[in-house]
């Protein structure tokens, strides 16, 4: 069973479940969002104000969030609130304004990219990532299947497993995705990356894979999301997207954090062979490098 952090922020679990909300419920979240730091001093009654609808519907969005009623909500938005001013005195977290100068752009995408990888961090069930290292370090095979943006991120995937000595394939073509899902067997893992979750080609190949018995994963930054229903196992992201960074920026960001950890985590159930296996692709390629390697040493000539 899933765990949370309790250091996990209520902004990002909003975030993360706001699609799934009753259309009352989302305008509740709106508001809290917009401005958590004035929530966390409202009333009920002010807060279901703002949002045009009841005290009843602000209470029902506490527990859909799961913080209880609206004086936990108030606690955990100010605590937040404290650990946001203490990490940054500037107001970088905004939307990317057509009249921006690049500076500021410059600011606010190294801002949200940082925050992907922290508030992604801070939500990760590392039980779940756990159970996900194990089963990729003991997988025949392993399928991972992303469309757009999310193609990037299984390749990636696809590299740094092969790089030591796992049989891994990336599929971002729906024919082939779906044809290699069913051959598929309970030996091997699929993993289906989809920021949105509702990819319809990725949770159709997840779907597949998993009728014929393999471990499938999800990637995803909203866990009610349909790619969770066909996934034994959900990772989650935490990513925030803003004008001119839909989908394939702060996401993509997110979901490489958790492809290290994963890597990292499979690597070290194989540390020989993994060590074997990296220097082994390091040298087969060190000869179309020119100059001096990273550490300012000469190369090595082949066969020396």
């Amino acid at each position: 069973m899933a765990t949370e952090s309790t250091d996990t922020s209520p902004l990002v679990k909003i975030r993360s479940l706001l699609p799934g909300l009753a259309r009352a419920e989302q305008r509740v979240a709106k508001v809290v969002l917009d401005n958590p730091a004035t929530v966390a001093h409202r009333s009920i009654t002010e807060v279901a104000e703002a949002a045009g609808t009841s005290e009843t519907t602000v209470t029902r969005f506490c527990k859909a969030i799961g913080v209880g009623g609206y004086p936990e909500l108030r606690i955990a938005l100010a605590a937040d609130t404290a650990r946001t001013a203490a990490r940054t005195d500037r107001d970088l977290g905004g939307d990317i304004g057509p009249g921006d100068d690049l500076r500021q752009v410059v600011g606010k995408v190294a801002f949200a990219d940082a925050r992907a990888v922290e508030e992604t961090a801070e939500q990760l069930d590392v039980d779940t990532l756990e159970a996900v290292v194990e089963a990729v370090a003991g997988a025949g095979r392993v399928d991972v299947y992303g469309f757009g943006a999310s193609a990037f991120v299984a390749f990636d995937l696809q590299q740094k497993l092969h790089r030591i000595g796992r049989t891994c394939f990336a599929w971002n073509d729906t024919h082939i995705a779906l044809t290699s899902a069913a051959v598929l067997s309970g030996a091997d893992v699929a993993v289906g990356i989809s920021h949105t979750g509702s990819t319809a080609e990725t949770v159709e190949a997840l779907r597949v894979a998993k009728q014929h018995g393999a471990t499938t994963v999800a990637l995803t930054n909203f866990p009610r999301s349909p790619i969770t229903e066909v996934a034994d196992h959900v990772l989650t992201t935490a990513a925030r997207e803003t004008t001119f960074r839909s989908g394939a920026m702060a996401s993509r960001i997110a979901q490489l954090t958790i492809i290290d950890c994963l890597f990292i985590g499979v690597a070290q159930r194989h540390v020989d062979s993994a060590k074997t296996a990296l220097e082994a692709t390091y040298d087969a390629v060190a000869g179309h490098r020119l100059g001096s390697r990273p550490d300012g040493r000469r190369r090595r000539e082949a066969g020396k």
